[in-house]
């Protein structure tokens, strides 16, 4: 199995394994996880997750 590069969130604290991690590849899921837990990871289709983030950054979820 191939090694996956995992993105941190650059909202997590730093110093500690409480954030978000997230990977893709061209035309595949979008796959996350928190970093306290590498072993559970999701995925979403990249359309999903690109919702996800424009509502994020619309403040949807304050």
């Amino acid at each position: 199995m191939p090694q996956v590069a995992w993105q941190k969130s650059s909202y997590g604290t730093h110093g500690n394994d409480d954030c978000v991690e997230v990977t893709a590849n061209s035309g595949g899921p979008v796959r996350y996880r928190e970093s306290d837990h590498p072993g559970e990871v999701a995925q979403v289709t990249s359309h999903a997750w690109a919702a996800f983030l424009r509502a994020v950054k619309s403040s949807a979820y304050e």
